[in-house]
């Protein structure tokens, strides 16, 4: 049975939500804490350990060779070939088109001249997820945006298989993509490997792309020695319907978006308690006749981490929203396009009935590597921007450090830091 919420105080109610489904315990923490030790002090090692230990297999060798890559291209068809190229192009597209305008800028006033040059990061690791489903098209995601920015070194790792491979896809998308290095590792063993490096793994600058708990928790500790994007955790969608809304679409798209795993995040914002009673039984239909692949995740999700919020009107169901701060939020109602200008908190807003997430995800020129976890508050999906940084260089002249001699000594003393003053003084005496 997929949860009610009768939203009474959308910013109370909704922080009550998300609080529920970002709970980490402590336990979850400290497991990975050790993991990453673990892989810190003893490297390659280490790692095989714990890909036997989780993934049932020992392996030889972490790195995939060329001869592995030749053979996934005699494992997928020409078509899936296509379709990833058909990715890969749109998002291109989309990449290249921001890029152009991150432009040199170069001012230049009262004697000082300051440039704001883009550089690329000088490497970057890319986590794709494996275990109970394969990502492709992650790994595009992840490479396309990296390669247009100029990154040199592009390292792709994943959970590899039971045989010990990596899904044949994945790979011929990893070299269609421009992926430099591919290793089989996952989990927090593979962000360990890629913030702190081993005998066979050089460690990146960057760390990028989606992954479960132990991923998400493995790069917020991370974050304390490599940069990473953002916590694009569990997967999550936010549907807003009115009245109108045909119930059988939005059960389709949360049943797409709970099949990636147990712990997605999927619900229903609506003003009409009549829409959330046809949606559920939607739901309940689908789920009862079988009629859908991967359906003990999809009921497991969905009744864990399903809901349907009953919004007393249009204004608290968007502060709901915005409190929410979902990963996907489609808007499938009259006014699509006002309610859009009114969401200030979504890692990706779709508008209209024939923009679903799972377009999204796959072919629409949009990048699916999201912020989760709330953390559509203060950003949006990995891109470009991602891969870059902007120096600054400053030049000024005697005449115009002059011209802030004084604004400097107010401040320097302000602050008690005379010697700052000093070393400029000298300079223009």
């Amino acid at each position: 049975m997929i949860r009610t919420i009768i939203v009474k105080n959308a910013k109370y109610d909704a922080e009550k939500l998300r609080n529920a489904s970002n709970s980490i315990s402590n336990e979850l923490i400290q497991r990975t804490k050790v993991i990453m030790e673990d892989i810190e002090k003893y490297g390659d090692s280490a790692i095989m350990d714990y890909e036997e230990k989780f993934d049932g297999i020992r392996l030889n060798s972490l790195k995939v060779t060329d001869e592995e890559i030749r053979e996934a291209y005699n494992k997928v068809t020409k078509k899936q070939i296509q379709s990833i190229k058909m990715i890969r192009n749109s998002l291109l597209k989309t990449e290249i088109a921001l890029f152009k305008q991150l432009q040199k800028i170069s001012l230049s006033s009262y004697g000082v001249k300051i440039q704001r040059m883009i550089q690329p990061i000088s490497s970057v690791g890319c986590y794709i997820p494996g275990g109970k489903a394969h990502y492709p098209s992650t790994v595009v995601m992840c490479a396309v945006p990296a390669k247009v920015a100029g990154v040199k070194r592009i390292v792709a790792i994943s959970p590899p298989l039971k045989d010990g491979k990596i899904d044949p896809l994945t790979l011929v998308s990893a070299e269609i993509c421009g992926v430099d290095e591919f290793y089989k590792i996952g989990g927090a063993q593979g962000i360990a490997a890629l913030t702190f490096g081993t005998q066979s793994i050089n460690k990146v600058s960057r760390i990028v792309g989606p992954g479960g708990v132990f991923v998400s928790i493995a790069k917020t500790l991370a974050s304390a020695r490599v940069s990473i994007d953002m916590v694009a955790g569990p997967t999550e969608l936010v549907v807003y319907a009115d009245a109108k809304t045909d119930a059988r679409l939005i059960a389709l798209d949360m049943i797409s978006q709970a099949e990636h795993s147990y712990d997605t995040f999927c619900g229903l914002v609506t003003t009409s308690k009549e829409l959330a009673g046809q949606v559920n039984a939607e739901i309940q239909s689908l789920l009862n006749n079988n009629s859908i692949s991967r359906i003990d995740i999809v009921r497991r999700s969905l009744v864990e981490n399903g809901f349907f919020a009953i919004c007393k009107n249009e204004s608290s169901a968007i502060e709901f929203i915005n409190e929410v701060a979902p990963e996907h939020l489609e808007i499938m109602a009259k006014n699509a396009r006002t309610i859009s200008r009114q969401i200030t908190s979504a890692g990706l807003i779709l508008i209209g009935s024939f923009t679903p997430s799972s377009a999204s995800d796959y072919c629409l020129g949009s990048n699916h590597i999201l912020p989760t976890m709330g953390f559509g508050k203060s950003r949006a999906s990995l891109s470009v921007l991602d891969f870059i940084k902007i120096v600054n260089k400053v030049e000024s002249t005697r005449s115009g450090l002059k011209k802030v001699e004084s604004k400097i000594r107010e401040i320097a003393l302000a602050e008690g830091l005379m010697n700052h003053y000093e070393a400029v003084k000298e300079r223009i005496k």
